[in-house]
């Protein structure tokens, strides 16, 4: 069983009074709906979206359970999964700023032997940094195909050889309402990059290419 296939082992609950409920992310990487259940675990799926190295991903698709030392039995469904483009699985937890809880802590320990056992990875996902977040929650509105013109991207990646700011370029490619949403498409796909750790705007340096990323 592929467990980017499956859908969650648990529904998210809808609590009255929370300011962001569960909802769906359309992924870029499958052209799939992807759940999730809150709105740390939707900056993740957008990173997981968002990296080169991931092939699919899936919400809560399996569980674990076990035995602790004095005889209680223990569950516990991560996140989040990803398959990696080496065919390896990775299963991720979301965790707020700050240091995570001990109940935490002590199932992470556990995920992370299980997962070494099989050759996946498995990790507790802190936010990224706000601009970081900011900038790809931008790019990702321009992730859907409909944005890719495959002319106008050859001759932005021409006329991003040597870095350049954002607007010098889109003014050069003609009238920048069409063609920056193309550039935004570029940024996100990695066929043109800028230093996301800067908040994005007209005179940021763009450069064709894809910018150097680790893992979401």
């Amino acid at each position: 069983m592929r467990l980017e296939d499956c859908g969650p082992v648990h529904p998210f609950a809808l609590r009255p009074g929370r300011r962001f409920a569960p909802g769906w992310w359309w992924s870029a990487t499958t052209g799939r709906l992807v759940h999730y259940g809150s709105g740390v675990m939707r900056t993740q799926v957008m990173l997981l979206d968002h990296d080169p190295s991931v092939t699919a991903m899936a919400c809560r698709p399996v569980e674990l359970s076990w035995r602790e030392s004095d005889g209680t039995w223990v569950s516990h469904a991560p996140h989040l999964m990803a398959r990696l483009n080496d065919g390896r699985g990775l299963l991720l937890d979301c965790a707020g700023r700050g240091e995570i809880s001990h109940r935490l802590a002590h199932r992470a320990d556990v995920m992370a032997a299980a997962t070494r056992a099989v050759g996946w990875q498995y990790r507790v996902a802190s936010p990224p940094e706000p601009v970081v977040a900011a900038n790809l929650g931008w790019l990702s509105g321009y992730r859907h195909p409909r944005y890719r013109d495959t002319g106008l991207m050859e001759e932005a990646v021409r006329a991003f050889a040597r870095p350049r700011p954002l607007i010098e370029g889109a003014r050069e490619l003609g009238d920048t309402i069409k063609v920056l949403p193309v550039l935004f498409h570029a940024l996100w796909t990695g066929a043109l990059s800028a230093p996301l750790s800067e908040p994005l705007h007209e005179r940021v340096t763009v450069t064709a290419g894809q910018e150097e990323r680790g893992p979401a």
